[in-house]
């Protein structure tokens, strides 16, 4: 890497404790991250076998809206129903273009009020991939002077740490609370935290058990080691990579960009088919409801270890195209390469055999981690 680009890289604000703990540091996005902290396969088993891996995830966006019109702003942006979602709760969802191809994929967070746990007006933190934090921002922001509809970035003001794995609820409880702990999936809450406030969220970023905690940057190194002091490990982007691909998760400019069209993807539940017009509202309804997508994201399962190229053909048995990879990795849960793919609907039916670089696999459903790698 060449000094101009050093020079270039976004460091997380934990940077240097990272460094510290012998973290490897990797550019992903136009940040500097840690790609391992000397044992990816022990990061890996920390999540996936009985442990609770620790995460920083500061570099994806986190984007504040607020306002007695953000519902309405935002319900004319995205596909899912903001209409539904209650406070202290969150949901997946997809900004669109018109003609309904994917531009941001986020998670809209419905906050309560900190002190009164009730909202005087509708609050909301939207956190979506680093790729995509300046586009959906930009796309929010050009409506905020049409009304009571306003969009602060928060990505530099706080950090993103996340817990993965069987053991979260212990190490968080340890240090947050049975409140924190107890959160049911898609449950959001304010815990008390260094005389401020912490947002907590039961997410997954692994297909595992998951929380995710939006602390203030000023907090974030305390937390971060206070986790790690109840006997969490911390974990680096290399194995997440794996573990996202085991969980079916598609990544922004790899699996998924302006050119997919939203029901093409494996996001089904950030779209709502009843909520009403938005924007690419009537490409997708019709997708939907007159026909079907042309391609699909799917899972691949091969008979082999040996790697398989990003932007390979996918061939039916007859040796007709009928697909790209986007994504591959070995997979340690299954003991075998797998990989996500966009294949033509006619091809997309489990345990249909295709292949690949001359490989042969079978398609699966999502996420891989519920897999059984019966023989080919």
């Amino acid at each position: 890497m060449s000094e101009v680009q050093k020079v270039a890289l976004r460091e997380l604000a934990l940077h240097e404790i990272h460094r510290e703990s012998g973290a490897v540091m990797a550019e992903s996005d136009g940040w500097s991250v840690p790609a391992t902290y000397g044992d990816q396969l022990l990061e890996y088993a920390t999540v996936r076998e009985r442990g609770a891996g620790l995460l920083d995830l500061s570099a994806r966006g986190r984007l504040l809206v607020s306002g007695s019109e953000a519902v309405a702003f935002l319900n004319g942006l995205i596909t899912n129903d903001m209409k539904t979602l209650a406070e202290n709760h969150w949901m997946p969802a997809v900004f669109p273009n018109v003609q309904g191809r994917l531009l941001a994929s986020v998670r809209v967070i419905r906050i309560a009020d900190a002190q009164s746990n009730k909202a005087t007006q509708p609050t909301f933190v939207l956190e979506t991939e680093p790729a995509t934090r300046d586009r959906a921002f930009q796309i929010i922001q050009k409506f905020t002077f049409a009304g009571d509809f306003h969009v602060t970035d928060l990505t530099t003001d706080t950090a993103l740490l996340s817990l993965q794995g069987k053991a979260t609820r212990e190490k968080l409880a340890a240090v947050l609370g049975e409140t924190a702990a107890g959160l049911e999936r898609e449950n959001v809450t304010r815990c008390a935290y260094n005389q401020d406030q912490i947002i907590v969220l039961r997410a997954t970023h692994t297909a595992a058990e998951g929380f995710d905690l939006i602390v203030k940057t000023a907090h974030a190194a305390k937390l971060w080691r206070e986790l790690i002091a109840t006997g969490a490990r911390p974990v680096g982007n290399d194995a997440l990579e794996v573990m996202r691909i085991e969980a079916g998760i598609p990544r922004y400019g790899q699996d998924i960009d302006d050119t997919t069209v939203v029901t093409e993807t494996n996001l089904d539940d950030a779209v709502s088919y009843t909520k009403g017009c938005y924007v690419g509202q009537e490409i997708i309804a019709r997708i939907k409801y007159r026909g079907h997508v042309a391609k699909k994201l799917r899972g691949l399962v091969f008979d082999g270890l040996g790697a398989i190229t990003t932007g390979a053909a996918i061939t039916s048995a007859e040796d007709k195209e009928i697909g790209r990879i986007t994504s591959s990795t070995y997979s340690p849960y299954l003991g075998c390469r797998v990989a996500l793919g966009y294949v033509k609907y006619d091809y997309i039916a489990t345990g249909i055999e295709v292949k690949a670089e001359g490989r042969r696999a079978r398609i699966v459903d999502l996420p891989f981690v519920n897999q059984v790698a019966a023989p080919i």
